[in-house]
């Protein structure tokens, strides 16, 4: 059986592992190309990366169930609720994923028929759609994304695995973020700057378990 310091450890590396897959995917292989104003051209001219892009995020979403079931041995030993809630939202977040890379997949090839037929009105009006129908499922996305954090730094925070300073600056981080995403579905975000707090906590976490593992403090039931 491993420790908990193992257990911590092994969460970090994959924890980090989808922090850097996030950025990479976002910031760099999808966000300057899906959300640019040419988007019908850049697409396709960039294929190989919204490929990548999207086989990396199902990479994420597989390892965010799998934290969450390496997790669920600890979490259960203090609370069964919290430990399967982690465990649905993971999969819940995984769908979300899924449904977001179909729209990716969805432009990528509307783009390919459009530089095919770049006069094509029908295909100029289809793309104005697709690009309202990705920024839906992306929005909606990192909505349902805050939910199984939310978890779990409420979880570390009750079983105090992590210093309190972490989980407490966790739980802050995603409840701006969740605002922050919502007043973007309804037309009225406040700009990048609201992700900030939740890219730095999902860095130190990682970097944090790498170091020192979970704790293995005394045992209570908070079911």
């Amino acid at each position: 059986m491993y420790s908990n310091k193992k257990v911590g450890r092994i969460t970090g590396v994959l924890l980090l592992f989808i922090f850097i897959t996030g950025v990479v995917v976002f910031q760099f292989l999808q966000g300057p190309v899906l959300f640019s104003d040419d988007f019908m051209i850049k697409t396709a001219s960039n294929s190989n990366h919204i490929i990548t892009s999207v086989l990396l995020g199902i990479l994420s979403g597989v390892l965010s169930i799998l934290i969450a079931v390496i997790l669920l041995p600890v979490f259960k030993k203090y609370s069964y609720n919290l430990a399967f809630l982690y465990l649905a939202f993971s999969i819940l977040n995984f769908l979300a994923i899924m449904i977001d890379n179909v729209s990716v997949i969805s432009m990528l090839e509307l783009s390919k028929e459009y530089l095919n037929n770049p006069n094509s009105n029908s295909l100029q009006l289809l793309g104005n759609i697709m690009f309202e129908k990705h920024r839906w499922t992306h929005y909606f996305y990192l909505l349902i994304s805050c939910f199984p954090v939310f978890v779990l730094y409420y979880a570390l925070y009750i079983t105090k695995l992590v210093p309190r300073i972490i989980s407490i600056f966790g739980i802050i981080a995603v409840i701006i973020m969740f605002i922050e995403e919502l007043l973007s579905i309804f037309g009225h975000g406040l700009g990048m700057d609201m992700l900030l707090p939740i890219a730095l906590i999902q860095l130190l976490l990682p970097l944090w378990l790498l170091y020192n593992g979970l704790k293995t403090p005394e045992l209570k039931s908070i079911n």
